[in-house]
C-alpha cells in the first residue's frame, strides 16, 4: 500500500478559525521514518487481507473522481506510486519498554498540536487504533515537561505521530517535538502543513463521521478547538494514503479530559513492572499478567489500558466491585459466562472492516465482506448467553442476516471450511444468477473429485484430493512403507513436493479445473456481495448497537479477568474513604512468582500523618513494600479486589515513584542528576491527591550534600500534604517526626543471631514497625555476605565506627513534643473514625477502647526529666 509524504513548503499558521486550503505548489507531507518497516507491513497485509482491521477515513477532502485535493500528490495506485519530494531519515532503531508487548502491537496512529503565545502548553490530540473504529479526541494543559503528553503517548504506543510542519523543521523543532523524537525513537514522525490543523474542519468531520448515538461528544469538543485541529489533520492524513472510506454516521468519536484518570508516568510504570517487567520487557512478572485472564484481544486491551490509567470515579469503580463480587458469590454465572466470552471474536477489529466502503471492489475485497458478515452472524448469536435482557437490541440485525445468510453459515476454521461456507452463504432463491453460478462451482468441484478418484484406480495409488488458500485443490498420497511403486510417480504428476512418507503434486487438467473453479467463485462472491452490501447499508443504521456490545464484552472479559485473579489468591473487595489503610497487605507479583507466600505488612497513611519515612538495612524489604502499596492502589482504582485482609483507599489523582536509578548513558546523565530530574518532575506535578514513592533519594552524591536535599524534598512534600512514603539509608531524616506532627517514622525489623559462638549474623523478617531503625554499618554486614576479604572488611569497621562517633548524636525529644504528638495522633485517629467508620456500636466500642489504651501507653513512656 501507498506510504505517502509531500516535503512541508509553507510556514503558514493555524488559529481557531482559521480554514484555508492549500495553495497550488504546496505540499503536505514530511515523514521521518525510523528504520523499521511495521506500518508498510500492516498496510500491506491490510489490503492484502481486507478481513484485518484497517485504518479507515472519510474522501470527504477528496473531489467526485477521487483525485486527492492535496496539490503536488500523485493519483493513489496499486503499484505504489510515490509522490515528489518523498524523504526519509532513519533513525537508530531502538525498542522502547512499551515494545514488549502483549498482543497490543503497535497500530496507533496520533496527530498532536500545541498552542502558541499565552495558549502555549495547551495540548491537541487525536488518535486512532487500526484495530478499533474510534476515534479518540483529548484536550489538556500540559507544563514545560510536557509529562501529561509523554504518558499519554506511551499508554496508546503509537505507531506513527503526526504534528505541524511549523512545529517539526529537522534541527529547528520546538521543545515538545525534540522530547517526543528523543523520548520515541522508533516511532515514524509526519510532518503536515499546519493549515490542516483546522478545527472547523475537524468540526464537520466529526458531525459528518460520529455514529448518532455518540454525538453528544459534539457537545464536550465545539470549543476545543486543538483537538478539533487535531482531528482535521488525522483524518485528512488518512483520507490522503488509505484507499477505503468510512460509511457516513459510522464512526464512534469520544473525548477523554484528563481528570477521569489517574495519571501514572512512564518511570513509575517501568518502576512498578505494570504491563513489562524489567528483565525481558515481557508481560510476564508483572501486574497485567497476575491479572490478565482475558479471553478476548477487546478485554486485554482494556485491562492494559486501565492499568496504565486507572479510575478516579468511586462510583464506576464500585460498580465495578459490585460485578466482581456478584461473580465471585455465582460460580454457574461465573463459568457460564468465561465459556461465552471465549467464543467472541475481536469485535473492534470486525467494525473496523465493516464501516470500511472501499473505493475498489477487488475479488479479495467482495470475499472478505461476505467473511463479516458471517463473523457478524456468529457474534450476534453468542449474544443471548451473555444477557437475555439486551437480546432486543440485537435481533433486528440478526433476523436481517438470517433473511439473507443460511442458518447453517457459521465461522469455522480452515481455508476449504470458510471458502464453503463464503460460497453458500447467501440463502438460494435470492439472486438467480448467484444460483447458476453456484451450481456450476459444485459441479467442478465434483469433477475435481471425480478425476482424483480416476487416477487413483488408473495407477492403483491411495490418492486423495486436499484444498490450500495458495495452491487451491491438489492431489496428496501417503505411502506407509515410504516407497513407491514402480519405483517413480507417473509423467502426468507435476509439481511433486515430498514431506517424509507424504507426497503432494497435481496435474495440468487439475490446475484448469482450479482456474474454472476460481472463475466460477469470482462471479459467487461479486453477486454474494450485491447482496450483502445491501444489508450493510441497513447495518450501519444500528451501528451503535455493535459499538455498545463491543463495549460490553470487552469490559465483562476485563472483569470476569479480575474476578478469576481473586481466586488463585486470597484478595479482599476495597474501600474509598479519605484513608490509605491496609491490613496485612501483600505484594500482587511476588505472591504470584514466588514460591512460598510473602511476608505481608500493615499500611496507615492519613491526612494527619501523611508522610511516612521508612529505613532499615539493605536488603531489607523497603523497596519491596514502598512497590506494593502502589500496585495495591492501582489494583483498587481499576476495580479489582487486593491481596489484603482489609483495603481502604484514597483516591490518587497521580502516581509518582522515584525508586533507585543508575546513570543514563543516552542522555548523559549522572546517577545524581537522574534523581534530581525525577524528584523535580514530582514537585512540579505533584498535588495534595498524590501517592508518592520515593525510594533511597540522594545516594549518588556525597552524604552530606544526599541529607540536605533529602531534608528540603522531605520538607516540601511535608507540606504538600500528599500521600508519601520515603525509605531512605540517612537516620538524620527521621528527626522530621520531632518538627513536623504528620510525619511517621518505621522501619523493618531485622533479628541478630548468634550460634555457637560464631559472629553475629542478620535474619531479616521483612515486618515493618514502628520508629526508626536502630540497626548500624549494616553496609558492612551486607558486605561481609560477599567475598571481600576480612582485613578490609575490619578496616571499614574501624573508620565507620570513628565517623559515627562524630556524625551521629541521637536526639531525644522533649517530655511536651512527645506529648503533643501523643495528642495529635489520637485527635487524627478519631476525626478519621468518624469520618469513616462502619464498626457497629461493640466493635467501635472496642476499637475506642484501644485507641484510649495506646494514649495513655504513649504519655507513660514520656520522660518527665523536663518541665512542661
Amino acid at each position: 500500500m501507498l506510504y505517502r509524504q509531500m516535503l512541508c513548503s509553507s510556514t503558514d499558521e493555524v488559529t481557531p478559525g482559521s480554514s484555508s486550503e492549500p495553495g497550488p505548489s504546496s505540499s503536505t507531507f514530511t515523514s521521518y521514518r525510523p528504520a523499521s518497516l511495521k506500518y508498510d507491513q500492516i498496510i500491506c497485509r491490510q489490503q492484502e487481507d481486507p478481513r484485518s482491521s484497517s485504518v479507515l477515513h472519510t474522501s470527504y477532502g477528496s473531489d467526485d473522481a477521487g483525485n486527492s485535493l492535496f496539490p503536488g500528490s500523485t493519483a493513489a495506485t496499486d503499484t505504489g506510486a510515490q509522490t515528489a519530494g518523498f524523504t526519509e531519515t532513519p533513525p537508530t532503531e531502538v525498542t522502547t519498554s512499551s515494545s514488549a508487548t502483549l498482543s497490543h502491537s503497535a497500530s496507533v496512529i496520533v496527530a498532536l498540536v500545541e498552542g502558541r503565545g499565552l495558549a502555549r502548553g495547551e495540548i491537541g490530540m487525536a488518535s486512532i487504533n487500526m484495530k478499533c473504529p474510534e476515534l479518540v479526541l483529548s484536550q489538556f494543559a500540559d507544563t514545560g515537561t510536557y509529562a501529561k503528553v509523554i504518558t499519554k503517548l506511551h499508554n496508546l504506543m503509537p505507531l506513527e505521530i503526526l504534528m505541524p510542519d511549523t512545529a517539526s523543521v529537522k534541527g529547528q523543532g520546538t521543545k515538545l517535538y525534540n522530547l517526543i523524537t528523543e523520548t520515541f525513537p522508533s516511532v515514524t514522525f509526519t510532518a503536515i502543513m499546519r493549515k490542516h490543523f483546522n478545527e472547523k474542519k475537524g468540526l464537520e468531520y466529526i458531525q459528518q463521521l460520529c455514529v448518532p448515538e455518540f454525538n453528544t461528544v459534539l457537545m464536550e469538543v465545539q470549543t476545543k478547538y486543538y483537538c478539533l485541529a487535531s482531528g482535521s489533520a488525522l483524518l485528512k492524513y488518512f483520507e490522503f494514503v488509505q484507499n477505503s472510506v468510512y460509511a457516513p454516521k459510522s464512526l464512534k468519536v469520544t473525548f477523554t479530559g484528563s481528570g477521569e484518570t489517574a495519571m501514572i508516568d512512564t518511570v513509575s510504570a517501568s518502576n512498578l513492572e505494570l504491563v513489562v517487567n524489567n528483565r525481558d520487557h515481557r508481560s510476564d512478572h508483572t501486574l497485567f499478567g497476575v491479572l490478565n485472564y482475558t479471553k478476548t484481544a477487546g478485554g486485554e486491551r482494556r485491562l492494559r489500558s486501565n492499568i496504565l490509567e486507572p479510575l478516579q470515579d468511586v462510583v464506576t469503580i464500585n460498580s465495578r466491585l459490585d460485578t466482581i463480587q456478584e461473580l465471585l458469590q455465582n460460580e454457574e454465572l461465573f463459568f457460564g459466562l468465561k465459556n461465552a466470552i471465549a467464543h467472541f471474536l475481536d469485535i473492534d477489529e470486525l467494525l473496523s472492516a465493516l464501516i470500511q466502503v472501499p473505493k475498489q471492489e477487488t475479488v479479495s475485497v467482495v470475499e472478505a465482506k461476505i467473511t463479516q458478515v458471517i463473523q457478524l452472524k456468529h457474534i450476534l448469536e453468542l449474544v443471548p448467553v451473555l444477557k437475555v435482557r439486551i437480546v432486543l437490541l440485537f435481533n433486528s440485525i440478526l433476523d436481517q442476516i438470517k433473511s439473507m445468510i443460511n442458518d447453517d453459515a457459521s465461522y469455522m476454521k480452515g481455508s476449504l471450511n470458510m471458502r464453503t461456507q463464503k460460497c453458500y452463504a447467501v440463502r438460494p432463491n435470492i439472486n438467480e444468477f448467484l444460483d447458476i453460478a453456484r451450481r456450476a462451482y459444485t459441479e467442478v468441484v465434483d469433477d475435481i473429485a471425480g478425476l482424483v478418484d480416476r487416477l487413483g484406480e488408473k495407477y492403483n495409488l491411495p490418492l486423495r484430493t486436499s484444498f490450500s488458500g495458495a495452491r487451491g485443490f491438489f492431489i496428496q498420497m501417503r505411502l506407509e512403507g515410504g516407497a513407491l511403486p514402480g519405483g517413480t510417480l507417473p509423467e502426468e504428476f507435476i509439481k511433486v513436493t515430498k514431506q517424509k512418507n507424504n507426497y503432494s503434486f497435481t496435474t495440468l487438467d487439475l490446475m484448469k479445473m482450479n482456474d474454472h473453479c476460481e472463475e466460477a467463485l469470482k462471479e459467487i462472491f461479486q453477486m454474494s456481495y450485491v447482496v450483502v452490501s445491501r444489508f450493510l447499508v441497513e447495518v450501519y443504521e444500528h451501528i451503535h448497537c455493535l459499538y455498545k456490545l463491543s463495549d460490553a464484552v470487552s469490559m465483562l472479559d476485563m472483569l470476569l479477568s479480575l474476578a478469576h485473579a481473586c481466586t488463585v489468591s486470597e484478595y479482599v473487595r476495597p474501600e474509598f474513604t479519605d484513608t490509605l489503610a491496609i491490613k496485612q497487605g501483600r505484594h500482587p507479583i511476588l505472591e504470584r512468582i514466588s514460591g512460598q507466600p510473602p511476608i505481608s505488612n500493615n499500611t496507615y497513611i492519613s491526612e494527619g500523618s501523611n508522610f511516612l519515612i521508612i529505613t532499615g538495612p539493605n536488603m531489607s524489604g523497603k523497596s519491596t513494600y514502598l512497590k506494593q502499596v502502589a500496585l495495591c492502589q492501582i489494583m483498587a482504582q481499576i476495580g479489582s479486589f487486593v491481596p489484603a485482609e482489609y483495603a481502604s483507599f484514597r483516591i490518587a489523582d497521580q502516581i509518582f515513584t522515584r525508586i533507585g536509578v543508575d546513570d543514563d548513558f543516552e542522555t548523559s546523565s549522572s546517577t545524581f542528576m537522574v534523581e534530581m530530574k525525577e524528584v523535580s518532575y514530582i514537585i512540579h506535578n505533584a498535588s495534595a491527591k498524590s501517592l508518592i514513592i520515593i525510594d533511597e533519594l540522594g545516594r549518588g552524591t556525597s552524604p552530606e550534600e544526599g541529607v540536605g536535599i533529602c531534608h528540603s524534598v522531605c520538607e516540601f512534600l511535608i507540606n504538600l500534604k500528599a500521600f508519601t512514603l520515603f525509605a531512605t539509608h540517612f537516620l538524620e531524616l527521621c528527626q522530621l517526626e520531632t518538627v513536623y506532627p504528620n510525619v511517621e517514622n518505621q522501619h523493618m525489623q531485622v533479628q541478630h543471631i548468634h550460634k555457637d559462638g560464631r559472629a553475629e549474623s542478620i535474619v531479616y523478617t521483612y515486618l515493618l514497625s514502628q520508629g526508626h531503625s536502630e540497626e548500624r554499618n549494616y553496609g558492612i554486614r551486607a558486605a561481609e555476605m560477599t567475598a571481600i576479604p576480612t582485613d578490609i572488611i575490619q578496616e571499614a569497621k574501624t573508620v565507620g565506627d570513628k565517623i559515627s562517633q562524630r556524625l551521629w548524636a541521637k536526639h531525644d525529644s522533649d517530655s511536651s513534643t512527645l506529648r503533643q504528638r501523643a495528642v495529635y495522633r489520637l485527635s487524627t485517629r478519631l476525626l478519621q473514625t468518624a469520618r469513616n467508620s462502619r464498626l457497629d456500636l461493640e466493635s467501635l466500642r472496642h476499637y475506642l477502647k484501644g485507641l484510649k489504651r495506646q494514649y495513655e501507653t504513649e504519655l507513660q513512656n514520656t520522660p518527665e526529666s523536663i518541665e512542661e
